[in-house]
């Protein structure tokens, strides 16, 4: 199976899973992307997976589904309404290609899921290279225990998310830990990736423990900086993660 970044937007990914002459869509915010690909590319969609509500996310669905009615999977908790299979934690999905197993990551929004097959995982705004969603609908302590659950997966785990964020949030890790090298070694690579106008997605979770900040709320020097900012102490990982969200909506 062949995995290939459709742009949108000014900076999403749609993912398209390639499997033969069929295709797996994740996330089409836009329908366009994707309809000049299959054509393209002389490919027939199979099935589309949805992350969570948001319009980026599935705002192209219905043309999609004018021109392929094919299954479309999301979250059984959020209210979309092109879904025609309803799925939670722990289920399987099956596509042209490859089984996923569904994760319940709620927090950037209250019904959020992700889709893994290792070492492969689609998770939509919950955790970016180097940073982490948004809180929308769904709550600090929710998204900060979706990451402590996705931060368990295998290192090698290749994540995709859905949005160019990475400098960006490289910016403010290093604001956070500026004696960390991992950060530095990571945005001269990134930049480089960036400026041959590769994307920096997919990247090894590994990775993301050495210099993403919202996985490092147990290193001192994180907590110490959320502390500063937050202008009091803060009591435990989840409280540290909440003030350093706070602190990158601001940065």
């Amino acid at each position: 199976m062949q995995i290939i970044p459709l742009p949108a937007f000014r900076d999403n990914y749609i993912w398209l899973l390639r499997h033969g002459a069929t295709a797996t869509v994740v996330d089409p915010g836009d329908a366009a992307p994707v309809l000049r690909y299959l054509a393209d590319e002389g490919l027939t969609l199979g099935a589309i997976l949805v992350t969570h509500h948001h319009s980026d996310h599935v705002g192209g669905i219905d043309a999609l589904l004018a021109a392929y009615p094919v299954p479309v999977y999301g979250p059984v908790r959020e209210n979309i309404a092109s879904i025609t299979r309803r799925v939670g934690d722990g289920d399987v999905v099956s596509v042209p290609g490859g089984e996923f197993r569904v994760i319940d990551v709620p927090g950037h929004t209250a019904g959020h899921v992700a889709y893994y097959a290792a070492p492969v995982l689609f998770c939509g705004d919950t955790l970016f290279a180097a940073g982490c969603g948004r809180v929308f609908d769904g709550t600090p302590a929710q998204l900060h225990a979706s990451l402590e659950r996705l931060a368990e997966l295998p290192g090698d785990t290749q994540v995709y998310c859905t949005h160019e964020y990475t400098l960006s949030n490289l910016a403010f890790a290093a604001a956070v830990e500026p004696n960390n090298s991992a950060i530095a070694e990571r945005m001269a690579l990134c930049q480089a990736l960036r400026a041959d106008g590769h994307p920096t997605v997919p990247f090894r979770l590994d990775g993301e423990r050495r210099s993403n900040p919202f996985l490092r709320t147990r290193e001192e020097e994180v907590i110490h900086q959320a502390e500063a900012q937050a202008g009091h102490a803060l009591n435990g990982p989840e409280a540290v993660f909440t003030a350093l969200r706070e602190w990158k909506n601001r940065f």
